[in-house]
């Protein structure tokens, strides 16, 4: 059976199979044609009732006869192509072939924390994945781990760290950070 077939419909199906006369398949059919009718001018009517008028319409953004997801165009979020990130002096922001930035909307696939970055600091060679585990991402936190060093930026999720310089792209690291759309 068709999924637009209401219980309307099957009533009347089995009044006429098992009722055999021909006046009710005339009244049927005049009360299907004055059904559909009546939904389309409540559908109006509703409409009318929230906006006013069809210049209110167009206020609303509301267009008769349209899917919702036709009517509103909206941008797609979009991620960095390369994914990079690098030291302080690189700009931070979308990546894209011609202009390479520093992702700033990172996320770890790993732990599937956001990952945060610090510039103009390094991470000290004794930080661990606990210490990170227990203190990220709060900057206070973790900054006894942090010593100072101009150009270079520090990035940490809760499993893994890392200190850059210069611009490097993430497939060449051994992190699992992806973009988180812009």
């Amino acid at each position: 059976m068709a999924d637009d077939i209401d219980i309307d419909d099957l009533l009347d199906e089995v009044e006429t199979k098992f009722v055999r006369g021909k006046s009710t398949d005339k009244k049927n059919a005049a009360v299907k044609s004055s059904r559909k009718k009546s939904d389309d001018y409540d559908i109006d009517k509703v409409l009318d009732d929230i906006c006013g008028d069809t210049d209110q319409l167009e206020k609303c953004n509301i267009v008769r006869n349209v899917p919702s997801n036709l009517s509103t165009s909206r941008p797609k979020p979009s991620k960095c192509f390369p994914l990079c990130i690098g030291g302080s002096s690189l700009a931070l922001g979308k990546s894209t072939s011609v202009n390479k930035r520093s992702c700033d909307t990172l996320r770890c696939t790993s732990c599937d924390f956001r990952v945060v970055s610090f510039n103009d600091f390094q991470w000290h060679k004794d930080t661990d994945y606990l210490f990170l585990r227990n203190n990220a991402p709060d900057f206070d936190r973790l900054k006894p781990k942090l010593k100072s060093k101009q150009g270079s930026r520090s990035y940490c999720c809760q499993c893994c760290h890392m200190t850059m310089d210069s611009l490097t792209e993430i497939r060449d690291l051994p992190v699992k950070w992806v973009c988180g759309n812009h």
